[in-house]
């Protein structure tokens, strides 16, 4: 049986003191600086933030937390800029804009200068709403966002169909892997609802069409080929849910063969240590996932940074607790000395509103 335990709010959460904070050098680690200590030794990975859903057009005092919270690492999980606004998808005029307004925002840029992260594209900075495959300006997206994240020219990403991604960072026996995938450009039209805004139908339906896809064959492989690299933390981001159900919006159990192949995909590679951090929904949430999975598996939803619902609802079958309805930003916080990771969902202030903890040592395949 996994130990988990879902932990109530603490008040005083973001008052601890924050020691080991880093002197940072710029290591060859895809340009990223990694935390050192003063004896010029790499110090671990143990604090981790992730967000989407930043409207460049509103307010973003969130960032405030965020840089509160000292992240050895930020992950951008999509949503970065809404880029589809003006039409029912994204002009090269139209991202251009959005960055140019997003870079402006002084808590995003501080946070960009200051912070190593990563970032990966959901649908409104892909350039078109819920969209997928059939997108026809996806290149010049691709490129621009890019650009905006200054990946080098030789990036891998430049010379490849999306913007998945993957690093490592640590030594061994306190190694993190971040795989962020890109669940736009290969994904197949959704199954549209015969009864719109009906709970659990609102938008979309599961299809069990063998023929649709999210992340498309040469991802597929791709991931593989990265679930067998050495690691003890596994962080997979996905823009949209992964083990969430009972709702109608995008989430991977629209397609259930696709979800069913990631969870055997984790199982055939014996990949150890996987959590999974998504967005999209405009909402804050945990759920855990026991069926068809190789082990237990832990999802956190971090939406938005600033775009949300006041009053969310969702049946939320594996949900641990209640969805947030304000601006948050997620967390992970890694005890390697306890074998324990936290996850957490936290508000506008910085303090944890839900918060799961699970062992390492029952993230592994039987």
């Amino acid at each position: 049986m996994m130990a988990l335990r879902f932990v109530p709010t603490r008040l005083n959460d973001m008052s601890a003191p924050l020691l080991r904070r880093r002197h940072a050098i710029t290591a060859s680690v895809a340009g990223l600086a990694l935390p050192m200590v003063a004896q010029g030794q790499p110090r671990p990975f143990t604090r981790i933030a992730f967000g989407s859903c930043a409207d460049q057009t509103r307010p973003q005092p969130v960032w405030d937390a965020v840089l509160g919270y000292r992240p050895d690492l930020f992950l951008f999980l999509g949503d970065n800029v809404y880029a589809d606004y003006a039409t029912s998808a994204a002009d090269t005029s139209s991202f251009h804009a959005a960055y140019d307004t997003a870079q402006k925002i002084e808590g995003y840029a501080r946070l960009r200068r200051e912070v190593p992260h990563l970032a990966v594209w959901d649908d409104h900075d892909y350039g078109q709403n819920d969209g997928g495959v059939g997108y026809a300006l996806k290149d010049e997206s691709k490129s621009i966002f890019l650009d905006f994240w200054k990946a080098p020219a030789d990036d891998p990403r430049r010379a490849r169909e999306g913007v998945h991604d993957a690093r490592v960072f640590g030594q061994a026996g306190q190694r993190v892997q971040v795989i962020l995938l890109d669940v736009r450009w290969s994904k197949s039209p959704w199954r549209l609802t015969d009864e719109r805004n009906a709970p659990g139908k609102e938008r979309y339906l599961p299809d069990d069409d063998p023929a649709k896809a999210i992340l498309g064959e040469a991802q597929w492989a791709w991931l593989a080929e990265q679930l067998r690299v050495p690691a003890d933390l596994r962080v997979i981001g996905s823009g949209i849910q992964i083990v969430a159900d009972g709702h109608g919006w995008e989430r991977w159990g629209n397609f259930p063969r696709e979800r069913q192949k990631l969870y055997d995909t984790i199982r055939e590679t014996g990949a150890n240590g996987v959590v999974l951090i998504s967005g999209d929904r405009h909402l804050g949430a945990l759920y855990r996932e026991t069926s068809g999975t190789p082990y237990p598996l832990l999802e956190a939803t971090s939406s938005g940074l600033n775009k949300f619902f006041p009053n969310p609802r969702e049946a939320g079958p594996n949900r641990l607790g209640g969805v947030y309805g304000a601006p948050n930003f997620g967390t992970i916080d890694i005890d390697w000395w306890e074998g324990k990771v936290t996850l957490a969902i936290r508000d506008e202030a910085g303090q944890a509103v839900r918060r799961a903890e699970v062992r390492l040592s029952d993230l592994k395949p039987a």
